[in-house]
């Protein structure tokens, strides 16, 4: 063993003549423990925060949207055999969607309406996979019959809202009706909760409703058109890519956004805030670092002997300065690893134990604290407390190895 990291060991171990100096060691090790300990937990949470947003919204939309300028898509069937072929398609769905008020009979609520396909909306947005929503356009009963009510499927905080249940009738009243003699009429028409979904996002949960593709064409009157169409990728991170090579193919009027696109200011946000939080932590690991600072200060005024003895002895500046550089780092490491230890254990608790229940109104979604501990940011977090540590050692060694000998011996 080096007779640097030899003395240094001395030094922490050996009882300190002024008790002050010790609680200001034990206090730098609690607060680098409290600061590594709560970047750990905050990180993850946040971190897991953005990765279940992702994927619960991911869940009840489309990859990418295709729509056309300044009208709705007219032949949309020849379009969909377009773009089935482009390399990373994994499915196309046609939509329409407008806004429209539900009424029942224990209250109403305003709603996005959407009309979809049945046969293949699931295989692009997994929240309707196993949706009932039969087409009573294609065959009708006959005229001697009263025509069955066409289905609706309501998310889950929207018919709570509503007070339905499944198979009870409810109002549907949208803006686009006819001009009559007394002025505009909106469209009204009555339909069957068939179902409900649940996506886990609060927002779509009490705001979505979806109705058979056919019957939204005849209430908006809107022919054989659709709004757009909704395309599934097999790879979400090259959704752009995939969106331009639609765009490239079909060529103009079309146009297309992925979900990066529809949802920019949201995951921006959501990375500033980490950012934010990240910087704003290690400030605690800062003020630790001053206190590491102190210590070691004062230990050096307290060693102004020893470090005069030692230098007489042929120990050169660079050994001086490793002596205390070594009993820093010693406090930063210990401090360092007790906050990893406890972090990990405060994540895993708060991973496997629902300690405390998300408010749906308040947050996006509706279940237990996410959290998601990746090894980069673990890495990141003990380098940036070392690194602060290491910095904090420096100037009380640099003043020890600038120490005279000869006047320490003399006068100290």
């Amino acid at each position: 063993m080096a007779f640097e990291y030899f003395i240094g060991r001395r030094y922490l171990r050996a009882k300190q003549k002024q008790a002050f100096i010790s609680l200001i060691t034990v206090l730098s090790i609690a607060g680098v423990t409290v600061g590594v300990m709560a970047l750990i937990v905050v990180i993850a949470v946040m971190t897991g925060f953005e990765a279940d947003l992702k994927t619960r919204i991911l869940g009840g939309q489309s990859h990418v949207i295709l729509m056309r300028y300044g009208a709705a898509i007219a032949d949309y069937p020849r379009v969909l055999d377009e773009i089935a072929p482009i390399e990373g398609v994994e499915a196309a769905t046609p939509f329409i969607v407008t806004q429209t008020m539900l009424r029942s009979k224990s209250g109403a609520a305003g709603a996005v309406l959407r009309g979809i396909d049945p046969a293949s909306a699931g295989r692009v947005i997994k929240t309707l996979e196993n949706i009932s929503l039969p087409d009573l356009t294609a065959s009708g009963p006959p005229q001697d019959i009263r025509p069955a009510v066409p289905g609706i499927i309501l998310g889950k905080e929207l018919a709570h809202n509503l007070g339905v249940v499944e198979g009870d009738v409810i109002g549907l009243i949208a803006p686009r009706g006819m001009i009559s003699p007394i002025g505009h009429i909106p469209a009204q028409k009555q339909f069957k909760v068939t179902g409900f979904f649940e996506s886990g996002m609060y927002e779509f949960d009490q705001s979505f409703a979806y109705i058979h593709l056919h019957d939204a064409q005849k209430m908006m009157r809107m022919g054989d058109t659709v709004t757009g169409i909704e395309v599934r990728v097999t790879d979400i991170y090259q959704a752009r890519g995939v969106a331009q090579k639609i765009v490239a193919k079909l060529g103009y009027p079309y146009w297309a956004r992925d979900w990066m696109q529809m949802n920019q200011n949201l995951f921006r946000a959501l990375k500033l805030e980490r950012r934010v939080m990240f910087i704003i932590l290690t400030l605690i690991v800062l003020v630790a670092a001053f206190n590491i600072a102190s210590s070691l200060i004062m230990m050096v005024m307290g060693k102004t002997r020893d470090i005069a003895i030692l230098k007489a002895m042929g120990a050169t500046d660079k050994s001086i300065r490793k002596i205390f550089v070594f009993n820093g780092m010693v406090i930063g490491t210990i401090g360092t690893g007790l906050g990893l230890c406890l972090g990990l254990v405060l994540c895993t608790i708060l991973k496997h134990y629902n300690i405390h229940e998300l408010t749906g109104d308040i947050y996006y979604f509706t279940t237990k604290l996410p959290v998601r501990l990746e090894i980069l940011d673990v890495v990141s977090i003990v380098a940036a407390a070392l690194l602060i540590c290491f910095l904090a050692t420096l100037y009380p060694a640099r003043q020890a190895a600038k120490l005279d000998p000869v006047e320490a011996i003399r006068y100290g």
